[in-house]
């Protein structure tokens, strides 16, 4: 969370490397993917580098093994699924690659030349092989019988193995032969030794629990080890002789326990040395930090779940070094203002569905390899799950499900209750209460939500369904709807607002908080705050009984700016003077919102003629000009550091420009007062995308499905199917697609206009390590 609220820390390094080991560690680098190198002699042409030779050779290579691949492809041979990252090669090997390469270049294109004279010679030994196994049967076969050799002395078979004596008599000696052999030959190993040796030695084994390298193929496989102890040396001629034949590993085996302890820390050390000098070199490579003002560049890590919204924040301006990041906020808030314009449940339902396919067959490679449209969608995934989630959520509080009403917990209106016998007679004189004439002659009736029993209580989530038989859903929706969108709007900017404290705080510019930020968030909330507090109010305080008496907020809100009173009683009592202090508040802050930031920086200006501040590594981290000259001299003193750190000190003497300051400052300001109205006017296109989103369904429900429903019943089955078809289409593409892109857009626009520009400067570069996995690992078919 950390490192997606802000940027990583980063730092300008000077790497020195030996000639000879240039090549391991850059390999080293290139797997890590953390470093970016920058060209400090860009004039000097490609061709006049040091290491173009090794370009060269690397481009040789490059061409090489797309011929390759070429003839693989050509040969309809598989080649494995995916991208493969394997590790660098050592520097030795690159020429043996290169050598073998060739080779295999000069091979391939012989055998391509040759493939006609092959395929001919293949079938004369088809030919051949059908001519000798028809014609066996005219020759009778001549039985031979294989010749028995005697390996060992007649007097040596007759006398027993377990006879000291006699071994000792023909003078042989105790010996060992121990190694390791394959799996799959230790059963024929054992026969063949049991055959030559006339059970002359005694086997051992025990078989490995990991499976090992072969040092010669370089396949991984299973060993067993063995010991096979034999007397005379005759016969440990014959066993040398048969362990070669079965391709084992033999290795010396030691006679002490002192011994074999010797050897074992012997091949330690020798492991540890292998591991620590692989690049042949003597003399270590070290790194050193270098103090600069340079603005890094931005370094944020992301994962496939938060890659999406970064790539949203991104798209508008990668984020300057160390400001807040607001992609950990867009992953809720985006999707949650797009559900806003596109709340309905089944539409929701059904995108959430086709995001869902896409994460649970993502590791599938012709998704992420397929054309840019699907590759688009599919790198949107996450997003894509979450808005149709949100919008789920956002069409049950809506209750609309392809624009119809679900009744799951029962409607809190009552009609039975605006009956006339429902009440007692005294009654039916101050109520508009309703009869039978009333119900027979009446086209439109109205509920009466002051009649007692008439409503029960409100819905337990969401709009009441008996609203969607309302001839007046319209107008009710259209005031629901543009209260939440001024509401939700209001909170998302002073949200950003809040959220520039948190870059203050960090860049210890603390004076940005008493002289911008409280400015900024008195000047939002003594107006809209303000507007958002009458309206809650007004929902809590006023009843049905009490809502003809209930004054308009809208007239409110523009008679407090007028100074006007109003006739009526008003919301509260003492509104009117609550009203005239925060338009005092208001008032106060805009100069203060002007004038304050210029006027403490010519007042920290003054205080010193030149002003310098301790560096080291990337302190200095974002350029505002005049404003950063002047922060110069005061930014020990509100840091506290007093000490030179690391004996580095830098001193800069720049001429300050007050009337710069001045004109930035008000640029600014001019735009977060006009843009306060603006930006909450630009929020009511959540209400207005949510309405056409809303009436487009109803529009396509009643031109189809209706239609479809009132056929004839002779005939209606089967117009229906057709029908559902035809609506299921343009609600995909109408409904789905359409109308999804331009909530979508919507929604980034929102969070690029009216929310990143509160806190979010986005004038950063973005971090592009050196990495080998950002290398293209596929060749293209027509390389030769």
């Amino acid at each position: 969370m950390g490192s997606l609220f802000r940027s990583e820390t980063m730092c300008l390094a000077q790497l020195f490397l030996q000639s000879g080991t240039a090549y391991e560690c850059l390999s080293a680098l290139g797997e890590r993917g953390l470093v970016q190198f920058r060209d400090l002699n860009q004039n000097v042409s490609s061709f006049q580098r040091k290491f173009v030779g090794e370009v060269k050779r690397c481009e040789e290579l490059e061409r090489i093994l797309a011929y390759l691949v070429q003839e693989i492809h050509r040969a309809g041979l598989p080649l494995p699924e995916g991208e493969s990252s394997p590790p660098a090669p050592p520097l030795k090997q690159v020429l043996e690659m290169q050598e073998q390469l060739q080779k295999l270049e000069v091979e391939l294109r012989e055998v391509t030349k040759n493939k006609e004279k092959l395929r001919k010679n293949l079938l004369e030994l088809i030919e051949y092989t059908h001519m000798l196994r028809v014609t066996k049967t005219f020759v009778r076969r001549n039985v031979e019988f294989e010749p028995t050799y005697e390996e060992c002395p007649p007097h040596l078979d007759s006398e027993s193995l377990l006879d000291y004596s006699c071994m000792q008599r023909l003078g042989a000696k105790l010996g060992f032969i121990s190694g390791l052999i394959n799996q799959g030959k230790v059963e024929a190993f054992e026969k063949m030794l049991w055959r030559v040796c006339k059970g002359y030695t005694i086997v051992t084994y025990a078989e490995l629990d990991e499976a090992l390298e072969d040092p010669e193929t370089g396949e991984v496989i299973k060993w067993y080890v063995f010991l096979i102890s034999f007397w005379g040396e005759q016969i440990g001629h014959k066993v040398k002789k048969i362990c070669d034949c079965y391709h084992c590993h033999i290795y010396p085996y030691p006679n002490t326990a002192e011994e074999r302890r010797e050897i074992q820390e012997g091949l330690h050390t020798r492991i540890q040395d292998l591991h620590t000098r692989e690049s042949n070199a003597t003399i270590p490579s070290f790194m050193n930090t270098i103090p600069t003002k340079e603005t890094p560049p931005t370094l944020i890590r992301t994962n496939k779940f938060t890659e999406g919204f970064q790539n949203i924040v991104d798209a508008y301006g990668v984020g300057s070094y160390r400001e807040v990041n607001p992609a950990l906020f867009t992953i809720v808030t985006f999707p949650f203002l797009f559900a806003v314009m596109f709340g309905d449940c089944g539409h929701g339902f059904v995108m959430f569905l086709f995001a869902l396919l896409l994460v649970l067959n993502e590791d599938h490679p012709r998704l992420s390899q397929s054309q840019e449209i699907v590759r688009m969608f599919f790198n949107g995934r996450y997003i894509l799950l979450l808005m149709g989630l949100f919008s789920v959520y956002t069409g049950l509080v809506y209750n609309d499900c392809f624009s119809k009403s679900v009744n799951l917990f029962g409607s809190g209106w009552n009609v039975s209750a605006m009956y006339s016998f429902s009440h007692a007679p005294a009654e039916h004189s101050r109520m508009a209460l309703w009869n039978d004439s009333v119900v027979k002659h009446s086209r439109v009736l109205q509920l009466d939500p002051s009649v007692p029993g008439v409503f029960q209580g409100p819905y337990p989530l969401g709009i009441d369904p008996i609203w969607n038989l309302a001839t007046n859903r319209l107008t009710f929706l259209n005031s629901f709807k543009m209260k939440m969108s001024v509401i939700l709007g209001i909170i998302h900017m002073t949200f950003g607002v809040v959220l520039g404290i948190f870059n203050h705080l960090h860049f210890r510019k603390k004076f940005n908080i008493y002289l911008v930020s409280i400015p900024e968030l008195l000047f939002m909330l003594c107006m809209f705050g303000y507007l958002i507090f009458m309206i809650i109010y007004k929902w809590l305080v006023y009843s049905a009984e009490t809502s003809q008496v209930a004054p308009s907020i809208l007239i409110e809100f523009i008679n407090m700016f007028l100074f006007l009173t109003t006739e009526t009683i008003g919301l509260y009592p003492g509104q009117e003077h609550v009203q005239r202090l925060l338009l005092a508040v208001t008032a106060l802050s805009v100069p203060v919102l002007f004038l304050g930031k210029p006027l403490f920086l010519l007042w920290l200006h003054n205080g010193r003629s030149c002003f310098g501040v301790s560096r080291s590594g990337y302190t200095l981290v974002r350029k505002d000009s005049e404003e950063e000259v002047s922060l110069m001299g005061s930014q020990d003193i509100e840091e506290g550091n007093d000490q030179m750190e690391d004996g580095r000190r830098e001193v800069t003497c720049e001429e300050f420009n007050f009337g710069e300051i001045l004109m930035t400052q008000a640029i600014h300001s001019i735009e977060y007062c006009l843009g306060c109205i603006s930006n909450t006017a630009s929020y009511l296109r959540l209400w207005a995308l949510s309405l056409a989103h809303a009436q487009l369904s109803d529009v396509l429900w009643a031109m189809l499905m209706r239609v479809g429903l009132r056929v004839d019943k002779t005939y209606g089955v089967l117009l229906l199917l057709p029908v559902i078809a035809l609506f299921a289409v343009l609600t995909i593409f109408i409904l789905l697609i359409m109308e999804g892109l331009s909530a979508f857009l919507h929604a980034i626009r929102l969070h690029w206009v009216e929310f990143q520009n509160k806190f979010y400067v986005g004038a950063g570069t973005k971090f592009v390590p050196f990495s080998f996995k950002r290398l293209s690992w596929k060749f293209s078919d027509d390389v030769a």
